[in-house]
């Protein structure tokens, strides 16, 4: 799930954090003329660079990209080959891939079969969040230096999605420990210097096969105030800067030498009813909830061009995701609904979210409060520090729960199978009919057939109300003028191969 950061402070706090803030960003001045070297202050910065036990992790994932690459990747909405040229199903239960020839890591080392094996293992056996992806594979193994292939007990159309998450180290050196603290990959950047949660210093790697990128420094300087984040862009201190909350991107538009843009994500806001409390047993309440609320007008009012209502349980430019029609905002329906299913007069529940647990979460969650409190529903609002939060809701300890969730894959049956199986148990939905339409589509390796498949379960949510489903988020991004041909895409980790800077 995504944790994207918002900070609220008062004046004499966002000066205290500037001061702070800017202290911690390594050179104090614009960069040298011809200078190629490129500053980006991430909303959230890297503890580690071990991306087998950190596969979640939207930090870790954006840092390692530069330094080490997968098979595949996902680029404007399908699978496109990296370090695996093609590949094919020579039976439903078998994947074999052709890699990429004349392909080195960055220390020399010829890249082949072996290392993508070596990798996978060490990710299968860290026990990582992503490892129940591979859960239908038997063998995955190199059948010659140019050649890997997988064996799976029934046909497996997410493998491809799974894989641009599989990131590829040398054999012998991938599984030893702290290789992880100085990386070796065969991307465009190397590891010059890396302190967790401190210092992210990379360089150019001359050798990269998809030809050198022009940045011969890209470093990642860790601002945690976004506050301080932003000075630091507008005074030359910081060249690219993501995930500007919505209450800061006007001053950001405002500012002299700054280019700023938004693009679609996998990211969206939902909030789930527990199916297991009454009266959220009862779909005519579920969805008297979702028609009581006037989605267009708080998603316009709160984000802008930030967000768009949303149009499936996931966001729109998942592979996959189907386009669906938003309930309406209806209270005269919603009253209907509640007096149908015996709430003539509405009644009282609550609703938690996670503190800085998204975009704008708190006035989203008072903005959604104010329309249920129009029918008759009143809500008590529980606002919670992170680690409160992840405990009560993976106990279900929870009326309804608001937050922002991210296909971390592209592929819709990472958000789609992986919450609503009834196996999942997240929040007491279970239908069957759903299930199986799920698991067709993972079994299922033609993706326009995936894709049928997934807009019948989508429907099938959608109709039975399992959540409301508010808001599908934009990506946003600013950087100073100098900056060319940075590019933020879907998944919220920017990869700098591209990128060039000149002079001002």
């Amino acid at each position: 799930m995504l944790r994207k950061r918002k900070l609220v402070v008062a004046a004499l706090v966002a000066v205290t954090a500037l001061a702070t803030g800017l202290s911690a960003c390594s050179p104090a001045s614009e960069p040298a003329a011809g200078d190629q070297a490129l500053r980006y202050a991430p909303a959230m910065f890297p503890v580690s660079l071990d991306t087998h036990k950190y596969a979640g992790e939207e930090a870790v994932q954006t840092a390692i990209q530069q330094i080490m690459e997968p098979l595949v990747r996902v680029e404007d909405g399908k699978v496109v080959p990296v370090l695996a040229e093609s590949w094919q199903n020579p039976d439903p239960n078998t994947w074999v891939f052709k890699l990429r020839q004349g392909v080195k890591f960055s220390d020399g080392t010829p890249f082949t079969a072996k290392d993508v094996v070596a990798s996978y293992q060490r990710h299968q056996k860290l026990d990582g969040p992503l490892v129940p992806l591979y859960a239908s594979v038997t063998a995955f193994t190199a059948t010659d230096d140019g050649t890997v292939t997988v064996k799976t007990s029934k046909p497996l159309g997410t493998l491809l999605s799974s894989l641009t998450l599989l990131f590829i180290g040398p054999a012998g050196k991938v599984d030893a420990d702290g290789f992880f603290t100085k990386p070796i990959g065969t991307g465009p950047f190397t590891v010059s210097a890396f302190l967790p949660d401190e210092k992210l210093e990379l360089a150019a790697n001359p050798e990269y096969w998809d030809g050198a990128p022009a940045l011969s420094k890209l470093e990642f300087v860790n601002i945690p105030e976004v506050a301080g984040r932003i000075t630091g862009l507008e005074n030359g201190e910081v060249d690219v800067l993501t995930q500007i909350p919505p209450d800061q991107v006007a001053q950001v538009k405002d500012s002299k030498g700054i280019a700023y843009s938004t693009t679609p994500s996998w990211t969206y806001y939902f909030d789930w009813f527990n199916h297991n409390r009454k009266p959220f047993n009862d779909k005519r309440v579920r969805q008297a909830l979702w028609y009581a609320l006037n989605l267009d007008g708080t998603v316009k009012d709160l984000y802008g061009d930030l967000a768009s209502v949303a149009q499936a349980p996931l966001a729109q430019g998942v592979i996959g995701a189907p386009k669906l029609s938003p309930y309406s905002y209806d209270p005269a329906k919603a009253k209907q609904l509640l007096a149908e299913a015996g709430y003539p007069n509405g009644f009282s529940t609550s609703m938690q979210w996670p503190l800085e647990g998204g975009p704008n979460i708190r006035a989203l969650a008072q903005a959604m409060i104010s329309d249920w409190a129009k029918v008759g529903v009143k809500v008590q609002p529980l606002e919670k520090e992170r680690a409160q939060w992840l405990e009560d809701f993976g106990k279900l300890n929870w009326d309804m729960n608001l937050q922002t969730n991210v296909t971390g894959t592209g592929d819709a049956d990472y958000t789609l199978a992986r919450l609503y199986l009834c196996t999942a148990k997240r929040n007491g939905y279970c239908n069957p009919n759903l299930d199986k339409l799920l698991l067709d589509a993972r079994t299922t390796i033609d993706q326009g057939e995936r894709a049928k498949l997934y807009t019948q379960a989508g429907q099938i949510l959608w109709d039975d109300a399992v959540g409301v489903f508010p808001a599908d988020l934009a990506s946003n991004s600013a950087h100073r003028d100098r900056v060319q041909n940075f590019k933020m895409p879907p998944s919220g980790r920017p990869l700098f191969t591209k990128v060039t800077v000149s002079s001002n």
